[in-house]
């Protein structure tokens, strides 16, 4: 079956072993801060963008970097792009599903 690459890459990255104490959403990780605000601080944005992430459950591309680099300060093992991209495309097909109910 060929599929175009664009739909392949849409698909959530699921690693092959679960990574231990790797958060399961966007919010999880978001508490490993203690505070929305220490994460704010620590990601480099404002105080309501990181509350916003946090109850959408998504974390805008452009704040990738800086939360990659900041959890891996922090030792919260299993925070990269990839899993980044897999919460994002979980939350869209979750949010697909909710439309077509």
């Amino acid at each position: 079956m060929n599929e175009h690459p664009a739909s392949i890459s849409a698909l959530p990255v699921i690693p092959a072993q679960p990574v231990p104490g790797l958060p399961t959403s966007i919010s999880g990780l978001i508490d490993r801060w203690g505070s929305i605000g220490a994460f704010a601080a620590d990601v480099g944005c404002g105080y309501e963008a990181a509350r916003q992430m946090r109850r959408r459950g998504r974390i805008a591309p452009q704040h990738w970097p800086h939360v990659v680099a900041a959890s891996r300060r922090l030792g919260i093992a299993g925070v990269s792009y990839e899993w980044l991209a897999g919460r994002a495309a979980m939350q869209r097909a979750a949010a697909m599903q909710g439309e077509a109910a």
